[in-house]
């Protein structure tokens, strides 16, 4: 159960990363970020104050982890993104954010002596391959023609925020429940972005209320935020963070689905040789707990 709800957290995710480069021109990278969560918070809000009422002291006891928690995930991640969106292409970004993995790998190891064994190690590699392979359409010029912007600086200390987050949710307090436990991140997280939003303001940036906005503004609050963190969330406790990080390699993959299924686009050779590549890798990282 836990794999297929890492699955759905993906493919929740891919759509925020096509959403989030679709509104870039009429939406403000911070103001996306802040009203996203502020609509996660509304959403969360009545399922979770009681919880929040009765297991406040726990709260207050682990109010460091908690916010450091908020800010890798809710303030920075999805902020950095959207902002690097606005400069950088769709494959440096899918290129970038693809070493999520493996930075997620060498932090455990680092901080908390975790191993992965020759099988996984085969198994990450094998699903890198297979993203780059399909973000390059199989062609080593496109890799070699491509060109690093500042932007893909913003999604390098996304995937370094994530993959934190990550790896320190091993230090969740396990006496908060799982929706008071995301609505207290929404929360802190919303905290320290507030102020970066009021400097975007400050700075002239701005965006005009419509049918549109509402409805973006509505899908990630909903399905990349609420839903996929709790699903995320959960299962890295099964898991593990190793693991789990694997299976952002299949948001590309989900884009090339989608695009198939509501835009009529040609499936080629060389996505279904990534995808096989990819899903190869995750089956060999995957395979010894594959009943969780």
């Amino acid at each position: 159960m836990a794999y297929l709800l890492l699955i759905l957290a993906a493919l929740f995710w891919s759509g925020n990363f096509v959403l989030g480069r679709g509104v870039n021109e009429i939406i403000p990278p911070v103001a996306f970020s802040f009203w996203r969560w502020a609509g996660a918070l509304v959403i969360l809000m009545p399922f979770a104050i009681r919880g929040i009422i009765r297991q406040n002291r726990e709260i207050r006891k682990n109010l460091g982890i908690l916010t450091i928690l908020a800010i890798l995930s809710v303030t920075n991640f999805n902020t950095f993104i959207y902002n690097a969106l606005r400069t950088t292409t769709a494959i440096n970004a899918v290129l970038v954010n693809s070493i999520t993995p493996i930075f997620i790998v060498i932090i455990s190891w680092v901080g908390f002596n975790d191993r992965i064994n020759y099988r996984q190690g085969i198994g990450v590699v094998l699903s890198f391959i297979g993203l780059i392979w399909i973000v390059t359409q199989g062609k080593l010029a496109i890799l070699l023609a491509v060109k690093f912007t500042s932007g893909d600086l913003w999604t390098l200390a996304a995937a370094l925020s994530w993959a934190f987050y990550t790896v320190l949710l091993r230090k969740r307090p396990k006496h908060i429940d799982p929706i008071p436990f995301l609505t207290i991140l929404v929360l802190i997280g919303l905290v320290f972005l507030s102020p970066v939003y009021l400097w975007e303001i400050r700075s002239g940036a701005s965006f005009q209320l419509s049918p549109a906005v509402f409805a973006s503004i509505g899908y990630v609050a909903l399905f990349p935020s609420v839903v996929a963190y709790v699903f995320w969330n959960n299962s890295v406790a099964v898991v593990g963070a190793n693991k789990a990080g694997i299976f952002m390699h299949l948001m590309p993959v989900f884009g090339i689905v989608l695009a198939f299924i509501f835009l009529g686009e040609a499936l080629a050779t060389y996505h279904l040789l990534g995808m096989i590549l990819i899903f190869s890798g995750i089956f060999l990282t995957t395979a010894n707990r594959m009943a969780c």
